[in-house]
């Protein structure tokens, strides 16, 4: 992949400040790429922006107005948007079964891993429109693909976020622009960490023993990295990858989760 593929162009990146997120932000900043890092924790952007020149807002996409108040930001520091990662989202360590499911969990998850993208999507699409090119990754899940128990809102958010991508990618194709899905299978972040928590709990082991587990579910005997799904990315967000829209891309080590 040619580093200058995204050069000067401005990428806003969600949920930045860890894992997935921090790793993008940094690798696209490293190929000369203009970011808005977005996250909740200040700190942790505080952090990123330490180690590379890269524009941030620190807030929740759950506040009101927050979608705006993120796109007229990055206007005001970057110019109109031509790479989007929607990355931030709620995981489903939480959830219950379904007949036991809180109706706010489905609610909050939807809006943060479904209706927030969508939003975004719409902005970030029209500045993209007017520039001629554009690129638009959502960060879905394994789980996009497949059902998993207590865990009805991730599942269908992130089911729900592979048909966003695919509708559109049709749209943003009539002018040159790509719409594509990231699933990633296991990867250790804070996100997953928290879900190993749970795990550990529900089932009487540590939570090494469930990273262990999962570890070996994997043919490399190893989770994936972060940095990793980053390079994805970034392939997606350059012209190597003009031909690939409405795809939907597992990483998953050619394991099933």
């Amino acid at each position: 992949m040619n580093a200058h593929d995204v050069k000067g162009r401005v990428a806003l990146v969600t949920g930045a400040s860890t894992g997935i997120g921090r790793a993008t932000a940094l690798l696209l900043a490293e190929q000369g790429a203009r970011v808005m890092a977005v996250a909740r924790s200040a700190s942790g952007l505080a952090s990123l922006c330490a180690e590379a020149d890269i524009a941030h807002v620190a807030l929740s996409l759950l506040e009101p107005d927050a979608v705006k108040r993120v796109i007229d930001e990055t206007h005001r520091q970057l110019g109109p948007i031509s790479i989007l990662v929607n990355n931030a989202g709620a995981g489903g360590w939480g959830e219950a079964s379904i007949w036991d499911q809180p109706i706010d969990t489905w609610n909050t998850t939807m809006r943060l891993n479904l209706e927030v993208p969508f939003l975004l999507t719409r902005a970030a699409a029209a500045d993209m429109r007017q520039l001629g090119w554009g690129r638009i990754v959502m960060v879905s899940s394994t789980a996009g693909q497949i059902g998993a128990p207590r865990m009805s809102a991730y599942c269908a958010s992130k089911h729900g976020l592979i048909g966003l991508a695919r509708s559109v990618a049709h749209d943003v194709g009539t002018f040159g622009g790509t719409c594509n899905a990231v699933l990633p299978g296991w990867v250790r972040t804070p996100m997953a960490e928290a879900d190993a928590v749970a795990d550990a709990d529900r089932f009487g082991i540590t939570v090494d023993e469930v990273w262990a587990q999962r570890d070996a579910s994997y043919p490399r005997g190893r989770v994936v990295e972060p940095e990793e799904i980053a390079r994805i990315i970034a392939w997606l967000a350059s012209d190597a990858a003009s031909a690939v829209n409405g795809e939907a891309l597992t990483a998953a080590l050619g394991g099933l989760w």
